[in-house]
């Protein structure tokens, strides 16, 4: 049997230790950790160590699924965390989760853009954050748009009423080597930069989600403002999705 007591301690430890890598990282390349905003990715494990990583202080979690995280934050509250949908939205999921969650980091297509501001206004729901995921690395397991058509999806986002586009984000290949992530991390800040330029964010920078547990402090390095980690704060998955 597991010992609960022994448990929490050790997901504060990770917590923690994770807070301080981006602090550390931050600090390495001038940055002040505070403009790194920490997402808890839930994925695969129980409502109860949600819940206990928000008394250690976590304020935002990320899942990956609809079905999961809405059965998960049923338990937990939605109004305790900022919830973030990190993973691929289907367009069949996408009126929960608009109900469900406060940032979705994966839009990909014009269609669901669309989608989306229609549901948002259905619900009267004033406004949804979205960050587009440009895919970088080319992968077929992987979602996300052509660099080719980033230009006209945020077009196409400033002309709608209730989505606010926040920024970018990516997924990059996994490397052993967390330096060769960089050249993805460095062209998605380029790509964000370029929006910015042209206004796309209003008077905003515009959010840059990219690293996650193995690669974190090189997404840092280039400059992310959101880092997704999972692994490093849960443990492993307590099953493989």
């Amino acid at each position: 049997m597991v010992n609960a007591e022994s448990t929490t301690g050790e997901l504060a430890t990770r917590f923690a230790h994770v807070r301080a890598q981006i602090v550390g990282a931050a600090q390495r390349c001038g940055r002040a950790a505070d403009d790194v905003k920490l997402i808890a990715i839930s994925k695969t494990h129980p409502s109860s160590a949600v819940r206990e990583l928000i008394e250690l202080g976590a304020t935002d979690i990320g899942e990956n699924r609809v079905q999961e995280a809405e059965a998960k934050i049923a338990e937990v509250g939605r109004d305790k965390v900022r919830w973030h949908l990190v993973g691929h939205l289907q367009a069949n999921k996408a009126r929960r989760a608009v109900d469900l969650f406060d940032v979705i980091h994966s839009l990909d297509s014009i269609d669901l853009a669309r989608r989306l501001d229609r549901l948002c206004m259905e619900k009267q729901r004033e406004n949804l954050s979205v960050l587009i995921q440009v895919d970088l690395g080319h992968e077929e397991t992987k979602s996300g748009i052509e660099e080719a058509g980033l230009g006209e999806l945020a077009e196409t986002l400033g002309s709608l009423e209730r989505l606010q586009f926040v920024g970018l984000m990516t997924l990059p290949p996994f490397f052993e080597n967390p330096e060769h992530s960089r050249p993805f991390f460095r062209r998605l800040r380029e790509l964000r930069d370029e929006l910015a330029g042209r206004g796309m964010f209003g008077d905003r920078q515009g959010e840059l989600s990219m690293g996650m547990t193995h690669d974190f402090a090189v997404a840092i390095e280039e400059g992310a403002t959101m880092v997704r980690i999972g692994t490093a704060i849960f443990g492993e998955r307590s099953s493989r999705h």
